[in-house]
């Protein structure tokens, strides 16, 4: 798989698609931000900028991606415990990977072993930013799923459904102008599925703006 770009490109990247314009952060704050190891990925919190604003901005081959039609409580799907989302507007999330060696596992079964050894599985909104930095991050029967974003119902209960990334047959109610289009859609939770592997993270944490490290130093 490709490196991902540098994080200075990435915060050019969501100044380009008019990110500023959508969350209220600066392009200034955005630029800022941008400082850390390589292999890290620029994120904005998914309360400024929940999924159904994402979507729209990630693209493959040229073609945007979409949510499916069930899910239109895609915004409902918040951080489980094990992916603690920092509370800052931007963070970032080092050496995300795709988990192809845990692909035909649930996601009830994989998330014991991804936390087991140490790392943190994506959510939503981390998986969308990696695949609109890094557009190869999906590849044909070898997408992934975010499962560390989740529904909880009203009696605390967490949905059966989980989040994932793949991309479109371009059958059914997705329409053939969609076909190789980035898609979000859901599993079962107790379901296994071959061509899906779970993306995790070594870790997260809050980038230091470099005029605040100058200003420091």
């Amino acid at each position: 798989m490709l490196p991902l770009p540098s994080l200075p490109d990435q915060a050019a990247r969501l100044i380009a698609l008019g990110v500023p314009e959508l969350t209220g952060l600066s392009a200034a704050a955005l630029t800022a931000a941008a400082d850390g190891p390589a292999g890290a990925l620029l994120v904005v919190h998914p309360e400024l900028l929940p999924p159904s604003r994402l979507v729209p901005l990630v693209q493959r081959e040229g073609r945007p991606a979409f949510v499916v039609a069930d899910m239109t409580d895609v915004d409902d799907f918040t951080p489980i415990d094990a992916a603690a989302v920092p509370d800052a507007p931007i963070h970032l999330v080092h050496a995300p990977d795709r988990g192809d060696e845990l692909a035909n596992r649930s996601p009830d079964e994989a998330l014991p072993a991804i936390t087991g050894r140490g790392s943190s599985p994506l959510t939503l909104t981390e998986g969308l930013h990696w695949v609109l930095q890094q557009p190869a991050a999906l590849e044909r029967n070898r997408c992934f799923m975010t499962i560390g974003s989740r529904l909880r119902r009203p009696d605390g209960r967490l949905d059966t459904r989980t989040p994932a990334l793949w991309l479109s047959n371009g059958t059914g109610r997705d329409g053939r102008a969609r076909r190789h289009a980035p898609k979000v859609g859901w599993c079962w939770a107790g379901n296994r599925h071959t061509w899906l592997g779970f993306a995790s993270t070594a870790g997260r944490s809050v980038p230091v703006p470099r005029a605040a490290t100058t200003a420091a130093g």
